[in-house]
């Protein structure tokens, strides 16, 4: 059938009909597109296009209608495309000729456009509460078990010791550059299409900026060919969700590492894992693995959506129906996966011993050792090949930097050239091997990157403060 077909002397082909259909899809504009259609009546009547009671009965039907939407049971025709045909064939069959007098001024491209926007604003609100819900897990865990240490990894490789809390508070940072970037999307799609008409302008009066405040909008598009054929919010906000699930991923990756009983680091509430159909041992960490993989295929949509634009000439094209699944797609994925790593973040185990076990491997303490050898005097290359012999000593002996003799100490600083090693070579027996010592020692090495944003522990209290303060004005 054909919602309208003045043009048309015959009814679309079946097949054609099908591939262009896309009500399964876009049904999830209905509330979206009832709000639009308000505030659109609203505009006809300041504009003369309706009486008082036109647009009573208007508004009136279709505040009916989202009631139905609301609750599921509203009755979907898959032989009418879209969603904006299946609300006007309701409204006709309710209201009559006055409802043929709702799109006046208005066209589906200014419409969907319109649609996307108020969908967009409300999602973006949406994964921001998701977004801050994981971050109060990941500072909750912080203050919890935050004292545990933990060998700080470069190239997977044991690097330097940092505190728990100063490794979840990173993906804090993370989230709080996710937010932003969703709030920056948000804030160049506060600007109201409707009114713009299929890409010309509506040919009537309408004052754009009232319907525009009517809806919530900061102000109305300037170019109506742009304001029909603009997807950019689309991609941005497809950008920001693939980085953020990016983020996620690797903190899905760390989990799955650290769950393994080879580090022993986690261990995931049995409510968050899976066994095996075969090995009865098993406890699967799948949750964070699924996330890991839907990484991909929010990756996927963004770059799909930039084929679709990418040679699109103005204005509108049929081609933009192809943004929906992408972008609905992109958003659920988001905020499912946000909230499986708040409910796993949640109830994971840590293990502060297993921890400690593996940052007393690898000699991490290493770069605090040079540390304390150029506060002696040393320039700090010359420093770093002492210390980088002390851990050849060490890993000859089978011991750690902290258990090392205080002959290892000054063979390490006799073997450099230049009277600054030398002397301190001089001094290994009068204490110097002693402060060596405890600069090798886990909480020393912790303690010593006293700088903003490093992982001592008042630094890294003073960061949980901070964040949880903004967590609470958030709250508040």
């Amino acid at each position: 059938m054909r919602m309208w077909g003045g043009r048309f002397s015959g009814e679309t082909d079946p097949l054609i009909a099908e591939a262009t259909r896309s009500v399964d899809v876009d049904r999830v504009l209905a509330v979206d597109d009832i709000d639009g259609s308000i505030a659109h009546v609203g505009g006809l009547e300041r504009a003369g296009l309706l009486t008082r009671d036109e647009s009573r009965t208007l508004v009136e039907g279709l505040r009916a209608l989202r009631e139905e939407v609301r609750a599921g049971t509203f009755a979907w025709d898959p032989a009418l495309e879209d969603v904006h045909l299946n609300l006007e064939a309701a409204l006709t069959a309710r209201l009559g000729p006055v409802a043929g007098k709702l799109h006046t001024g208005r066209s589906r491209n200014d419409q969907v456009a319109l649609d996307l926007r108020l969908w967009l604003r409300r999602t973006i609100r949406e994964l921001d509460a998701d977004m801050v819900g994981l971050e109060r897990a990941l500072v909750d865990r912080a203050e919890r078990d935050g004292e545990a240490i933990l060998p700080g990894m470069t190239h997977v490789q044991p690097a330097q010791p940092v505190l728990l809390a100063h490794h979840l508070l990173a993906y804090v940072e993370m989230l709080e550059r996710d937010r932003g970037r969703l709030a920056d999307c948000a804030r160049r799609a506060d600007r109201s299409p409707l009114g713009a008409g299929a890409l010309a302008g509506a040919g009537f009066a309408l004052d754009r900026e009232a319907t525009a405040a009517d809806l919530g909008f900061a102000g109305v598009t300037a170019n109506s060919l742009d304001a029909v054929s603009d997807r950019d919010f689309a991609v941005e906000f497809l950008a920001a969700a693939a980085l953020a699930m990016v983020h996620l991923s690797r903190l899905a990756e760390e989990l799955v590492w650290w769950s393994n009983p080879a580090f022993g680091w986690v261990t995931l509430a049995d409510a968050h894992a899976t066994g095996s159909s075969m090995m009865p041992n098993k406890k699967n960490p799948d949750p964070c693995e699924l996330v890991r993989a839907r990484t991909a295929r929010v990756a996927g949509h963004l770059s799909t959506m930039l084929g679709v634009l990418k040679g699109l000439p103005l204005a509108y094209q049929r081609d933009l129906q192809e943004d929906k699944g992408p972008l609905f797609d992109g958003a659920a994925v988001l905020g499912s996966s946000l909230r499986v790593m708040t409910a796993v973040m949640l109830d994971l185990a840590f293990d502060p011993g297993r921890m400690r076990e593996a940052a007393l491997r690898g000699h991490v303490t290493a770069t605090s050792v040079a540390d304390a050898l150029v506060e002696r005097g040393l320039p700090f290359r010359v420093a770093h090949h002492v210390a980088g012999r002390l851990v050849a000593e060490a890993e000859r002996r089978g011991c750690r930097l902290d258990e090392l003799d205080d002959d290892a100490f000054r063979a390490a600083l006799g073997a450099e050239d230049g009277p600054e090693a030398h002397r301190l070579a001089d001094e290994v027996g009068s204490g110097l091997a002693g402060e060596l010592r405890e600069a090798a020692t886990l909480e020393a090495a912790v303690a010593r990157p006293r700088v903003v944003g490093g992982t001592a522990p008042e630094r890294v209290h003073d960061a949980i403060g901070a964040a949880r303060k903004r967590l609470d004005h958030l709250a508040g």
